[in-house]
């Protein structure tokens, strides 16, 4: 096995074969060259490990990669590979392929295999790919799962912008990728409101904290020091949260999950920042956002956290302008939409209105 960007796991057995993703990848022909750096245990969002250092952005060396699957989002950014997976619990493919400008995929919750991988939130937790290109992005998924659906949709595609909660806390390049991609899909008439979208937040926080905490109980008690002790103030702070509280999430995630699929009776595609804001400096802990002094750990998944509550299908796209960091747009579509929404991210990149672009130039 692999550490999970942890000490705790450092004496492990070895793995005694290779992830289900893995072999998936090897069986298409994938030569695996080697891992990548992560948060601990994926319970992070910059990719800034305690032990192993953080990743650096390859569009500006000061600024952080964008987590947990920080290691493998920077990979692709820079053209060290063309393809890698990450893993993304509420936010951790879409995260760093938004600040990296590449391609990333959160497919359908169940879809990828897991076996092999090391845990974070079981309730949660997905296997996807990142890519410099939407057309490698679905080679990528195609070896990932031959089953799944590869036709997308021929109809014109209902597309709405999210608004309310997916307009507010962010900086105006992250609002102007959206508009960005809106307008180049058509995207007509006021954006669309989810009320319960705060809410959704809210139960996943729960959730990861209540499951991440019970897994790590253990490890939490005979291995205390060798955390990080961000990561195991969280897993502490989870292992201790009332049983009702994670009953109540789990509740609202049914609640949530049908008003979504009443969402996608009208729409077909909605669009959303992936991130409030571009990569941040390593080491910088808040952020100004309309004047308000924002912490950004803790809020880089402002907008990931809710949609992964839906259990949908999400591709972020990248928006890379000459002169500034990249932002990402969230393409969410239904359950077993990724070839659609795949195609609309090529549909896009074709137009040239997202897509990685050169190589970045760091430094």
């Amino acid at each position: 096995m692999t550490r999970a960007g942890s000490r705790v796991t450092a004496g492990d057995a070895p793995a005694t074969r290779d992830a289900g993703a893995i072999a998936a990848w090897e069986r298409a022909g994938a030569i695996l060259i080697g891992a990548t750096n992560m948060d601990e245990f994926a319970y992070g969002f910059t990719t800034e490990n305690a032990y192993d250092g953080p990743t650096a952005n390859p569009h500006d060396l000061t600024r952080v990669a964008g987590g947990s699957s920080g290691g493998s989002g920077a990979a692709v950014g820079a053209g060290i590979v063309p393809l890698a997976l990450g893993s993304d619990t509420n936010g951790s493919i879409r995260v760093p392929a938004a600040n990296c400008g590449i391609f990333g995929l959160r497919p359908t919750f169940g879809t990828v295999s897991r076996a092999g991988a090391y845990p974070f939130v079981n309730s949660l937790d997905t296997i996807g790919p990142f890519a410099r290109t939407a057309g490698d992005l679905a080679l990528a998924f195609a070896a990932l799962c031959p089953t799944a659906a590869s036709t997308a949709r021929t109809a014109p595609l209902r597309v709405a912008r999210l608004g309310g909660y997916f307009d507010a806390g962010c900086v105006p390049a992250a609002r102007a990728a959206v508009d960005r991609v809106a307008r180049a899909l058509g995207v007509a008439g006021p954006p669309l409101v989810i009320a319960a979208a705060q809410h959704a937040r809210e139960a996943a926080f729960i959730m990861t904290g209540a499951e991440a905490g019970e897994l790590h109980a253990a490890r939490l008690r005979d291995r205390y020091d060798d955390f990080d002790p961000a990561t195991r103030d969280r897993l502490l702070a989870g292992a201790l949260m009332p049983a009702q509280w994670y009953v109540r999430a789990r509740r609202f995630r049914s609640v949530f999950r049908a008003l979504v699929r009443e969402v996608f009776a009208r729409y077909d595609v909605l669009l959303a920042p992936a991130t409030p804001y571009p990569a941040t400096k390593i080491g910088q802990t808040t952020i100004v956002i309309d004047g308000v002094a924002t912490e950004v750990r803790a809020n880089v998944g402002v907008f990931t956290q809710p949609i992964t509550l839906a259990g949908v299908t999400v591709v972020t796209v990248p928006v890379v302008e000459p002169g500034a960091l990249p932002v990402g747009v969230q393409l969410i579509g239904r359950p077993n939409d990724e070839a659609i929404l795949i195609d609309v991210a090529a549909q896009l990149e074709r137009a040239g209105v997202v897509g990685a672009g050169a190589l970045p130039v760091q430094r």
